[in-house]
């Protein structure tokens, strides 16, 4: 089955939940639908389409946006969207690695803008020296992650239902799926 999306009555992206709790806060009235998915629930009284993104009807109050998005592999992997920053050439995790732009040893930090995804080769390539003095590129400078797409990089969902695409303000060029 699916999962759905969860808003804040401001329909801020708060988080995901499975179909079943999706359906325990519909029946609770903490929720209301936005939209439906294609598949339903039946039971012997009724069948109900499963919800595909819900709102709160009450607001609650979140942490500073940018402080809900964690650092790590999968993540970082996430925000670069599997492709190598090099190269620009999308791979498997398990052709991928982490690349400190500047090294640790010349003072290179573990953070949000030191570090991006590269293939093993360019990786390699590049060893312990700055892109500049390999002769690489970066195709673009890294940041930490806005809020806006926590939703799914939280949850480690690479694949984003087409229909959260708008609540999540994800870029076209991402994989997305029907449910």
């Amino acid at each position: 089955m699916s999962h759905a999306l969860v808003l804040n009555a401001s329909f801020e992206p708060l988080h995901v939940v499975s179909w079943q709790r999706a359906i325990q806060l519909l029946f609770q009235g903490k929720v209301e639908v936005i939209e439906e998915s294609d598949q339903e629930v039946r039971t012997i009284k009724f069948t109900i389409k499963i919800p595909a993104v819900l709102r709160l009807l009450k607001y609650i109050p979140i942490k500073t946006k940018k402080d809900m998005i964690r650092f790590s592999r999968a993540n970082v992997f996430l925000r670069d969207n599997h492709t190598c920053q090099y190269c620009g050439k999308k791979q498997p995790k398990s052709n991928l690695t982490l690349d400190h732009i500047t090294p640790i040893v010349q003072g290179g930090r573990k953070c949000w803008e030191n570090i991006v995804t590269a293939c093993k080769l360019c990786n390699q390539l590049k060893g312990g020296r700055t892109p500049q003095e390999a002769g690489l590129h970066l195709i673009r400078k890294p940041s930490k992650p806005n809020w806006l797409p926590a939703a799914f990089l939280q949850f480690n969902l690479s694949i984003t239902p087409q229909r959260w695409r708008i609540y999540l303000n994800v870029k076209s060029e991402l994989n997305t799926t029907e449910e």
